[in-house]
């Protein structure tokens, strides 16, 4: 077999492998660490506010760069950026392991949110450039189901890791699966055709830098809560925003594509995944508050209550990329959407959240909505974009996965104490059913909707 073909049947298996692993491990980080912040705060000596830095550091961070990660990705290439993102995340990791102080930690977890922004974007922009778009559905599915597998297995295996060895030990399981992906990127040439995008002459630096903004102060603010100090950030981040939108109907090549952003499917598929991400992160927290505070249950038995959510996402995944393929997105996403609605009103009654049978039972409506909407909305906003905007929006897919979680949080926080944040979260994923209609209806006609017709980079 002659170089050019041997490379290119490398080219899905490697890019798919990279995305899932990738994927998977940033998922993972994000549970363990939960469970290793009072073992951390307690051996270093560092007071409460100083141990949240080591979260909303890594959250400003990831948030501020993800669209401009992926826009580096359609300029030099998916997979050098993605390698790249794995060495500074694996550095990071095995950094933070060591750390000898509170002001370490913090500080290599920002270094760890700039490189988890480097690889997320390039695990969607890989599979872009490799698979045709009638076969992108399954491969996004199974990243979906790496990333519930390891937010299901995440707490577990934090929490023997931190019993058998200390806290320390949770931030190394990374670090081994990303060098090993990031060496295979760098050890197999990428094909020419995606090894970066010629159309992209030039990056827009300023409009990259008022994003970044915009973002990094919108999740500030939201992380501080209904507080006075949340106020300052929450007004710059308007600020910058509006100076961002100014800037972007001014610039020659501006960082996101005119077409992206107007109304249709793409815009359709950004906004269901805001909501659905915004609802399901604030009733899980909602629902660990009543299900220990309220019933008085142990950490153990409310993770077990709610482990049907993963189990369902993981398997309801891969089922929900071939309904699309049968029925079409709109039909997926949106039947996606009513379950979780669903599921998020139910779990708010009480005489359910006291059985730990129907506490389950609507932790796997809500796993199964979830996936169906993450499954088929991210195929879609990856599909439609024109293969040379891929990276950016596999960013723009990740900033409403990193920005939703923080707004449903905020949320559930305000309410928590007057009985309505579930009932609040269930209006929020409701408004993702309206987006999930100005997806494609027909998945035969899928491919002649698309705003900027392209041939696949992949073989």
């Amino acid at each position: 077999m002659s170089e050019q073909p041997r490379l290119a049947a490398l080219h899905r298996p490697l890019a798919l492998t990279c995305s899932v692993v990738g994927a998977a491990v940033v998922a993972l980080d994000g549970t363990v660490l939960t469970i290793a912040q009072p073992a951390l705060q307690a051996d270093l000596g560092a007071d409460t506010g100083q141990v949240q830095w080591t979260s909303t550091g890594y959250l400003v961070a990831v948030a501020s760069l993800l669209v401009f990660a992926g826009r580096l990705g359609d300029r030099y290439g998916h997979r050098r950026i993605f390698a790249l993102g794995c060495l500074g995340f694996a550095g990071a990791s095995a950094g933070i392991a060591a750390a000898t102080g509170i002001g370490w930690v913090v500080a290599l977890r920002v270094l760890q949110g700039m490189a988890g922004a480097l690889l997320q974007p390039a695990t969607l922009g890989m599979l872009r450039g490799a698979y045709p778009p009638e076969r992108l559905g399954m491969p996004v599915a199974l990243r979906t189901s790496a990333i519930g597998l390891a937010a299901a297995c995440g707490p577990l295996v934090g929490g023997l890791l931190v019993d058998a060895y200390g806290w320390r030990a949770v931030f190394l399981i990374g670090v081994a699966p990303t060098l090993l992906v990031a060496l295979l990127c760098l050890a197999v040439p990428e094909p020419r055709r995606t090894a970066g995008r010629g159309g992209i002459r030039a990056l827009d630096l300023p409009g990259a830098g008022l994003l970044g903004l915009a973002l990094a102060c919108l999740v500030h603010g939201l992380v501080q809560g209904p507080t006075a100090g949340a106020a300052p950030p929450l007004v710059l981040a308007v600020v910058a925003g509006l100076a961002f939108a100014g800037h972007e109907r001014r610039a020659p090549q501006p960082l996101l594509p005119p077409d992206m952003l107007r109304p249709g499917p793409v815009a359709a598929g950004l906004g269901a995944l805001l909501a659905v991400s915004a609802a399901l992160s604030g009733t899980l927290f909602t629902a660990t508050y009543l299900l220990q505070d309220t019933l008085g249950l142990d950490p153990l038995s409310t993770a077990l209550r709610m482990v049907p959510l993963a189990l369902v996402m993981v398997v309801g995944a891969p089922l929900s990329a071939l309904t699309k393929k049968r029925v079409g997105a709109r039909a997926t996403a949106t039947g996606g959407a009513v379950l979780l609605v669903l599921g998020v009103l139910l779990l708010a009654r009480p005489e359910v959240t006291a059985s730990a049978l129907a506490t389950g039972a609507c932790a796997g409506l809500i796993g199964a909505g979830f996936g169906a909407v993450m499954v088929t909305a991210t195929s879609v906003v990856v599909h439609l974009a024109a293969a040379e905007h891929a990276g950016v929006a596999g960013g723009l897919q990740q900033t409403a996965m990193n920005t939703g979680p923080v707004v449903g949080v905020a949320l559930a926080t305000l309410l928590l104490d007057s009985g309505t944040a579930l009932p609040a979260l269930a209006a929020v994923a409701a408004l993702a059913v309206p987006a999930t209609l100005g997806l494609p209806g027909n998945a035969d006609r899928e491919g002649g909707r698309r705003r900027l017709a392209d041939t696949p980079a992949g073989p």
